[in-house]
C-alpha cells in the first residue's frame, strides 16, 4: 500500500553519517515536531539525482525555510558512507540531511519502492518528495517513470502558498 496524504510515517531507522560514523536515525527522530521537505532519488551521484534533483532543495533552502520548513531531508537506498560523500560532494552536508535507507525498508514502508534491476541497481526508492507535519504527510509528489516533473523543491513551495 502506497503512503497517501494524511498518513503518518511508519516507523523505521535510518543510517546517518556522523563524525563518529554511520548512526541509526528513527522516523520520530527524524520527523517529530517539525515540518520537513523530505525527497527521494533513486541513488545517489546518479545524473537526475545530481544535477537536477538534490540542487532544486539546495538552491531553494533559504525559501523553504522562510515559509516554515524546519528541515531538508534526502533519503536513498544507499549506504551511510555513500550519502555522506555525496553530501559533501555537492555542497548539501549542512544544508540537506542525507539520510541512507540501505536496505531499502522506508521505501517498502511507505510503498515507494522501485525495482531497479534492469539498471543493475536493485531494489531502490522512487523518485518523490513530500511535506511531512510532525510525522504526517501533508504534500506527496511521486514522479511517473523516470522523469524529474513533478518532486522538485518548486512544487513543494507552489503548494505551501
Amino acid at each position: 500500500m502506497t503512503i497517501k496524504i494524511g498518513d503518518t510515517l511508519p516507523e523505521t531507522t535510518f543510517m546517518e553519517m556522523t563524525a563518529k560514523g554511520p548512526e541509526p536515525r528513527s522516523t520520530a527522530d527524524i520527523f517529530a515536531g517539525k515540518t520537513v521537505a523530505l525527497f527521494a532519488v533513486p541513488g545517489a551521484f546518479t545524473p537526475t539525482c545530481s544535477v537536477n534533483h538534490l540542487p532544486t532543495f539546495l538552491d531553494k533552502k533559504e525559501e523553504l525555510a522562510a515559509i516554515g520548513v524546519d528541515e531538508i531531508v534526502c533519503t536513498s537506498v544507499n549506504d551511510a558512507f555513500v550519502m555522506g560523500e555525496w553530501g559533501k560532494s555537492s555542497g548539501a552536508e549542512g544544508h540537506i540531511r542525507m539520510l541512507a535507507d540501505g536496505n531499502g525498508a522506508f521505501a517498502k514502508a511507505v510503498g515507494l519502492e522501485l525495482d531497479a534491476s534492469g539498471f543493475g541497481m536493485g531494489p531502490r526508492s522512487q523518485r518523490y518528495s513530500m511535506l511531512v507535519k510532525d510525522g504526517k504527510v501533508e504534500q506527496l509528489n511521486v514522479e511517473e517513470g523516470g522523469g524529474f516533473a513533478v518532486s522538485g523543491a518548486d512544487t513543494l513551495l507552489s503548494q505551501m502558498d
